[in-house]
């Protein structure tokens, strides 16, 4: 048995010889070269450079550690490959931002996240968001749209017919005669939005597929809700843009889990009306409320409130913002202009009509979210919630460290054992508190604390001053600060009278 092992063993190692000297002189041959990468590594050293040589580049801001970068990344290759034998080639680009040497450079292009792709025109002099989809056959057919004319010219109904998609808003200029100053400016408005709008021009009314004739210059929007389309005829590209911005927002924008309603639930959120939000159970209630709610957003059309009916079910981030339960449905929100929150819920349809009348009439009293005021308070590190700010941080009359944090923040947890350091170093100093409030479970009082990201350190002495804390993360630093900025204990009536003795 062991010859015949040995054999066998022999014959093996023969046949792997043979292959690996098959695969030598295969890849040497280039059989098996390396396959082509289409999208290009750039960083800090070549990255202006090579912007600046193009005249249209796509560019992706990414993380290697970035989970949504990594799902992109075999999209963003495939979409690179189709587009090199674009005529003229489409270039897309990827620039690690989280690199320590790379991230000056990606200040300048104010990335905020990952991943982020920007468009870069006339080598890197203009720098357009990209709003496209996020998979291969979608940032093939967007790139193209972009490079070429910012509005394509609709000659008949056929080209109508080919450029007009008709789930989406789509902007179409019609001119009797495309020149002069209202052309130009309707092409500049073009130019500005066309990573967010499609646009097009013609000279004749009658190609579309909406509306009547028109014998002047018209800016025609035509949209998948209410009235399918509306006129404009202010060429001033402000008043356009604006014009285009609020007809894109339904009277009612619809929150479910239809894929198609969610560009305008994005438009809803970004705009900058007051916000009214109604949750219902769609399975039960919708009908109920859909024409009494749709009679209500007619009503204030133009007056600076934006409408919302939502599913329940979809939106549970909501109702987690809001520091509200399912249960509470029917209940609608009103968001304000100052992010001040007014609530009702359980509410009747024939409610919704005198809760807005109320809510513009200025009766109605801000809803603050808090969490339940903790019932044993006795760790190192002291628990605020919004109804005890005020009680424990504003008018304790002690020098407050107070972290920010949110409870799967990393970076929060990292940080949790040296406050509770801190705090046990303080423990037997009354002047001085050390605390920490949960931000995505309470409101914060407008003005005072700005927190973009977690952790976030305020320190508030005992006079009132107010101060971030931007130092290291050590318990050695976060206590140096303190005592540099704390206020000293005023000295009691009785010390000062027992110092007042021992002078005499």
């Amino acid at each position: 048995e062991s010859k015949t092992f040995c054999v066998q063993t022999n014959m093996a190692k023969s046949g792997i010889l043979v292959i690996v000297s098959a695969l030598v002189v295969l890849a040497v041959c280039g059989v098996f070269a390396e396959e082509k990468e289409y999208v290009l590594t750039l960083d800090h050293t070549n990255l202006t450079e090579t912007v600046a040589k193009h005249n249209f580049i796509v560019l992706e801001f990414y993380a290697p550690w970035c989970g949504h970068c990594k799902n992109l990344a075999p999209e963003y290759e495939k979409a690179a490959s189709e587009l090199s034998s674009h005529d003229p080639p489409i270039v897309l680009a990827k620039y690690d931002a989280s690199d320590e040497a790379n991230r000056e450079l990606s200040k300048q292009y104010e990335i905020q996240g990952f991943p982020t792709i920007k468009i870069l025109r006339d080598g890197g002099k203009k720098v357009q968001e990209y709003n496209g989809p996020r998979e291969a056959a979608g940032i093939v057919s967007y790139l193209k749209k972009q490079v070429g004319p910012a509005s394509a010219e609709i000659k008949s109904k056929e080209d109508a017919t080919n450029l007009i998609d008709e789930k989406i808003i789509f902007v179409v200029g019609i001119f009797p005669d495309p020149s002069g100053e209202k052309f130009e400016n309707y092409l500049t408005l073009a130019e500005k939005l066309r990573g967010e709008v499609d646009f097009a021009h013609t000279v004749d009314a009658k190609h579309l597929p909406r509306g009547g004739p028109v014998n002047k210059p018209t800016l025609r929007l035509l949209k998948p809700f209410d009235e399918l389309f509306v006129d404009f005829e202010d060429f001033e590209v402000d008043a356009m843009e604006k014009f285009i911005s609020e007809s894109s927002i339904p009277i009612v924008t619809i929150f479910d889990n239809d894929p198609n309603n969610h560009p305008y639930v994005n438009k809803f959120f970004e705009g900058t009306n007051a916000k009214a939000l109604l949750f219902v159970n769609f399975s039960s209630d919708f009908d109920a409320f859909k024409s009494k709610y749709n009679d209500v957003a007619v009503l204030y059309k133009g007056d600076g409130v934006s409408f919302l009916l939502g599913d329940v079910e979809a939106g549970q981030g909501a109702f987690e913002y809001f520091g509200l339960k399912p249960e509470q449905a029917p209940v609608i929100i009103i968001m304000d202009t100052e992010e001040q929150k007014y609530v009702k819920d359980h509410v009747e349809p024939d409610a919704v009509a005198a809760y807005l009348k109320d809510y513009k009439d200025g009766k109605l009293k801000p809803h603050v979210k808090s969490q339940p005021i903790p019932e044993v308070n006795d760790e190192p590190v002291k628990v605020v919630v919004r109804d005890t700010l005020h009680d424990m941080v504003y008018n304790s009359g002690k020098n407050v460290l107070l972290e920010f944090y949110a409870p799967w923040c990393g970076h929060c947890k990292s940080l949790a054992p040296i406050l509770d350091e801190v705090a046990v170093s303080f423990e037997s100093d009354p002047d001085v508190l050390i605390a920490k409030l949960d931000a995505t479970a309470n409101d914060l009082p407008k003005g005072d604390f700005d927190v973009q990201g977690f952790p976030t350190m305020y320190f508030r002495s005992a006079s009132g001053n107010l101060s971030q804390y931007n130092g290291e993360r050590t318990k050695e630093a976060i206590i140096e600060f303190i005592e540099n900025n704390r206020d000293k204990p005023a000295q009691s009536d009785s010390a000062k009278v027992d110092s007042a003795k021992d002078e005499l």
